[in-house]
């Protein structure tokens, strides 16, 4: 009886077949329908939703999911997919459901009505907001990242040619030049590709902090020196005329030297910007190939084409492909799959099958963009911006923190310091005197050495000079030949401490250079 009673509380999830031309992602797998089951709810996978990306109905059933009809996944409590509904479709789900699907809230208001008529709470994955913690439910990272490696296979296929350089018997072959329009994450990601195949790889972006990123991927960054807004949402903002001036001379130079140009760049709510104009097409090689990533929103290249390929009179080919990551179908459902369930994980944090939504938290509230039959979106902005926090008010003098020590009050603790050494040198053996000389010109020089050295580096500068510790290794050693057991425990002790800074030091500057090696 109970674990009827319990059945019945479980909200189901309805997994459909998307009905997107073309589209080839489904938004679960199989092993992400052991993670739903494991969160408390029952799953239900439209017949055949999973087989364009090679996930057969009996893998479903076998990870716990039921295999039913489409009536049966849109008619349940929480509907998952990986495009948005027709308006047409919305009537499918049932009044008072809950939809999981990008949605696009900034430029389909009237699919967010009609979503709000018929109840249906609504959350958009493509409303994320970008803060640390929301990371791991961000699609547009997921997905993006794909694309922009995908969008590298796209363009080596339609190249023609070696991304490398390389020294035959029969001659020279240049690497590829290759120009990354966006470093975000899809730029990112198609800079890492393009770099791992051997091309030469630049790339620009309007934030210049993405230099370090660039450059650890193998790529050079392009600076336009023009100062822009930044972003405190951790989306792409609009830049000034001035900006746009000057990139356009960036990419104007560059498209008659490289062999590759890919564009990524996208402003949500709004037209994609051009960036790539016909005339810069015009300056390119034949052979030479534009991927424009950003035709979906109107493109960044002038003459592409939305899902087409197209050869322009000089030789040069340009791919307007939108459906990059469903070219990867298996690895993409596998991560939206992902970001939904640490949704789910968000929303149901009782692992009881139901979901408690929490409007005054800003991940949920960011995303939750219809509830109860009301729109709620834009949501409040939520600060992620990277600029120092403003300095904060002097503190009333109750709340002053205890002072430091008085000047003379230092002095006096050096000369009692001075006069306990001078005592020490004058009665110690004078061993003793020589060994405590040494230590102290040790400490003011390592003072001075270390503190000239730049803070970025001193985790290696210390796992390195780690290895100093073998003179002391070197002394114990020495020290355990001779008779008097309390000198031997201690030469053990600081042998087996000095093996340890010894060891553990190249440990971690091993690891550390391994972060740096390329696969």
């Amino acid at each position: 009886m109970w674990n009827q009673q319990t059945k019945e509380l479980m909200m189901r999830i309805g997994v459909t077949r998307e009905t997107k031309p073309g589209e080839t992602r489904v938004a679960a797998t199989p092993g992400t329908v052991r993670q739903l089951i494991g969160l408390g709810f029952e799953v239900v996978i439209e017949a055949g939703a999973g087989v364009n990306s090679d996930f057969g109905d009996e893998a479903y059933a076998q990870a716990g999911a039921a295999i039913g009809t489409a009536e049966a996944a849109w008619g349940a409590d929480l509907v998952f997919r990986v495009n948005a509904p027709e308006i047409s479709e919305v009537e499918r789900l049932k009044e008072g459901a809950k939809l999981v699907a990008p949605l696009a809230p900034a430029v389909k208001g009237d699919l967010l009505s009609v979503l709000a008529a018929r109840k249906v709470d609504a959350f958009a994955m493509d409303a994320v907001p970008r803060i640390s913690r929301a990371q791991s439910l961000d699609i547009l990272s997921s997905q993006a990242n794909i694309a922009g490696y995908r969008a590298v296979i796209e363009a080596a296929h339609h190249f023609g040619r070696f991304f490398t350089g390389q020294v035959t018997a029969a001659g020279k072959v240049p690497p590829a030049k290759v120009l990354v329009a966006g470093a975000g994450v899809a730029g990112l990601a198609a800079i890492g590709s393009a770099s791992a195949l051997g091309a030469i790889v630049r790339a620009t972006d309007p934030r210049p902090e993405v230099a370090d990123q660039v450059k650890s991927l193998g790529g050079e960054y392009l600076p336009v020196d023009i100062e822009v807004e930044k972003s405190t949402d951790g989306y792409a903002r609009a830049t000034s005329e001035a900006y746009d001036k000057r990139a356009a001379e960036i990419y104007s130079e560059q498209a008659a030297d490289v062999d590759i140009v890919i564009t990524t760049a996208l402003i949500p709510g709004r037209p994609a910007p051009k960036l790539i104009t016909s005339a810069d097409i015009a300056s390119m090689r034949p052979g030479s190939v534009v991927v424009d990533m950003a035709t979906a929103q109107g493109g960044n290249v002038e003459g592409s084409v939305k899902d087409q390929v197209v050869t322009t009179a000089n030789g040069v080919t340009i791919i307007g492909y939108t459906d990059l990551p469903a070219r990867l179908p298996a690895q993409s459902s596998q991560l939206y799959g992902a970001n939904l369930v640490n949704l789910m994980k968000l929303l149901a944090p009782g692992k009881d099958g139901q979901v408690t939504l929490d409007l005054d938290d800003a991940v949920q509230r960011g995303l939750t963009v219809v509830h109860r039959g009301e729109v709620l979106w834009p949501p409040p902005p939520v600060q992620v911006s990277a600029a120092p926090a403003a300095a904060a008010p002097a503190a009333s003098p109750q709340q002053q923190p205890e002072k430091k020590l008085s000047p003379g009050a230092k002095r006096a603790l050096v000369s009692a310091g001075a006069l306990s050494l001078f005592l020490l040198n004058a009665f110690a053996p004078s061993q003793i005197t020589q060994h405590v000389t040494v230590l102290a010109l040790a400490v003011v020089v390592g003072f001075y050495v270390i503190g000239q050295v730049h803070h970025a580096l001193h985790t290696p500068l210390m796992s390195v000079t780690n290895a100093i510790s073998g003179i002391v290794l070197v002394g114990a050693l020495l020290q355990l030949t001779v008779t008097d057991n309390a000198v031997i425990v201690l030469a053990g002790v600081a042998t087996l401490l000095a093996s340890i800074n010894i060891f553990g030091g190249f440990a971690v500057t091993r690891r550390m250079l391994t972060m740096f090696r390329k696969a």
